[in-house]
């Protein structure tokens, strides 16, 4: 999708709301979510990450139900939603009836968190983990398998059901 065709799905409602393709979005600098996440996990540990996942779950959920087709055809979708709202560019590397794998380049998050001992994706994550469980038709745990912040060429994602 090119910038103008994202742009041109972007309605400014007059009264402080933004929407793209009729769902409601906010428009947030990545050091912002960043900043927020390493608080968390300053607070959580470890268990910060799944109070991330959480809310990326959350919202590809709500993306999620804008969405038709059939499950390879969602999945599609919302990788191309992805890369419109600035996630990052997002490559469907297999989808197979147990497993989804993804990557992405440029992600946002990464390019804000700076070098890790981890990976730092965890809104992605989330995202992509309630995506697999729409396209295996299973409940489903995602792991990023590489990222960025790690040294790593590209974010990877392998979702597999449950």
């Amino acid at each position: 999708m090119t910038a103008d065709r994202a742009a041109a799905a972007l309605t400014d409602d007059g009264a402080g709301g933004l929407t793209y393709r009729g769902s409601r979005y906010l428009l947030v600098r990545p050091e912002t979510l960043v900043a927020l996440q390493k608080a968390i996990e300053a607070a959580l540990g470890e268990r910060g990450a799944a109070c991330l996942v959480a809310g990326g779950r959350a919202g590809g959920g709500s993306a999620l139900q804008s969405l038709e087709g059939s499950p390879g055809e969602i999945v599609e979708r919302l990788l191309a939603m992805g890369g419109a709202i600035g996630w990052g560019e997002f490559t469907l590397e297999r989808l197979d009836p147990d497993e989804l794998v993804v990557t992405v380049r440029n992600s946002p998050f990464t390019l804000a968190y700076g070098a890790a001992t981890a990976p730092v994706c965890h809104l992605t994550r989330g995202v992509l983990e309630r995506l697999a469980e729409l396209a295996l038709g299973a409940p489903a745990v995602a792991t990023e398998t590489a990222c960025v912040a790690t040294g790593a060429a590209r974010c990877r994602f392998a979702a597999r059901a449950r």
